[in-house]
C-alpha cells in the first residue's frame, strides 16, 4: 500500500515535468521560427537569400520534429464541404472589389486566362504555405502557450500583421484575415478553404491595387526600397502578388514556384 501511495504521488511531478519540457520547446520553436522570418524580410540581398533557405530548412527541421499526424493539421476531408463558405464569401468580397476597381480604372489583370494562370499558380501554392505556418506553426503552439482560445487568436492574428509591416494596405487586412482564418480552423480544422480564400484575396488585391500604391505587395525591407517604374504598364506580367510576408520579402509572380524566392 506505502508502495503505491509513493507511485501516485510521483506521477503529477513527471506530468509536469513533461508540460514543462513541452512549453519550452514550444517557447523556443516559435522564437526560432519567427525571428529567422522577421530576419529574413528586414535584411538585404544578398545575404537574404541565405538566411531564406537557413529559415526553409528550420521550418522543415521543426514541423519534422513536432509532426503529429495530418489531421491534426488540417489537412483532412472532414468538414471540407461544411467550410466551404469561406470560399464563397471570399469569392463574393473580390467581386465586388473588382467592380469597384472597374470604376476606378485601376484594374489591370493579365491577358487571358492561360497567361493568368502562369502568372498566379506560384502565388496559389504558397497561400497555402502561409495558411501552414499561420495556423499549425504558430496557432497551434500560442494556444499551448496562452490561456486561451481568444489570446491565442489574437495574438496570433497580431503577429501575422507585423509580418507585414510597413504596409500600409497589408497589414490590416492581414489583421482581419488572420483574426477570421483563425477562428474558423478551430472550428472546423480544415486547411484547404483558407488556403484557397487565401488566394482569391492576395490575388484580388493584386489585380485591383496599383502596384504604386501597395509597392507591389512588398513588406518590409522590400516596401522601403520599393521604386515605382518609370513608365507606365499596360501588362500585369511584373505585377508582385506574393508578399512571401512569412518567409521572403517579394516573389515575382510571373515566375514559377521555383523562382519565387530572394
Amino acid at each position: 500500500m506505502t508502495f503505491i501511495a509513493e507511485n501516485k504521488s510521483t506521477m503529477p511531478t513527471v506530468d509536469n515535468s513533461v508540460a514543462t519540457r513541452r512549453k519550452w520547446r514550444d517557447i523556443v520553436e516559435f522564437g526560432a521560427g519567427y525571428g529567422l522570418i522577421l530576419l529574413v524580410i528586414w535584411t538585404p540581398r544578398p545575404l537574404q537569400t541565405v538566411l531564406f533557405y537557413v529559415a526553409v530548412a528550420a521550418l522543415a527541421a521543426i514541423f519534422w520534429r513536432s509532426f503529429e499526424s495530418w489531421s491534426a493539421m488540417g489537412l483532412r476531408t472532414a468538414n471540407l464541404l461544411r467550410s466551404l463558405w469561406v470560399v464563397g464569401v471570399a469569392l463574393m468580397l473580390a467581386a465586388v472589389a473588382v467592380l469597384l476597381a472597374i470604376r476606378l480604372h485601376s484594374l489591370h489583370v493579365p491577358d487571358g486566362p492561360v497567361l493568368f494562370l502562369k502568372t498566379y499558380w506560384g502565388y496559389a501554392l504558397w497561400s497555402f504555405v502561409q495558411q501552414i505556418l499561420l495556423l499549425d506553426f504558430f496557432l497551434l503552439r500560442l494556444l499551448r502557450l496562452l490561456p486561451g482560445r481568444k489570446s491565442a487568436v489574437v495574438a496570433t492574428a497580431g503577429i501575422f500583421a507585423l509580418a507585414h509591416l510597413p504596409n500600409p494596405i497589408l497589414t490590416p487586412l492581414t489583421l482581419l484575415w488572420g483574426l477570421a482564418a483563425c477562428l474558423v480552423f478551430l472550428r472546423y480544422r480544415n486547411l484547404y478553404p483558407l488556403a484557397m480564400a487565401h488566394a482569391i484575396f492576395g490575388i484580388c488585391i493584386a489585380i485591383t491595387v496599383p502596384g504604386p500604391v501597395s509597392h507591389n505587395m512588398r513588406v518590409g525591407l522590400g516596401y522601403l526600397q520599393y521604386r515605382p517604374p518609370r513608365h507606365r504598364q499596360r501588362s500585369q506580367s511584373d505585377q508582385i502578388v506574393s508578399t512571401q510576408a512569412w518567409v521572403i520579402a517579394e516573389a515575382p509572380t510571373r515566375r514559377c514556384w521555383r523562382h519565387a524566392r530572394p
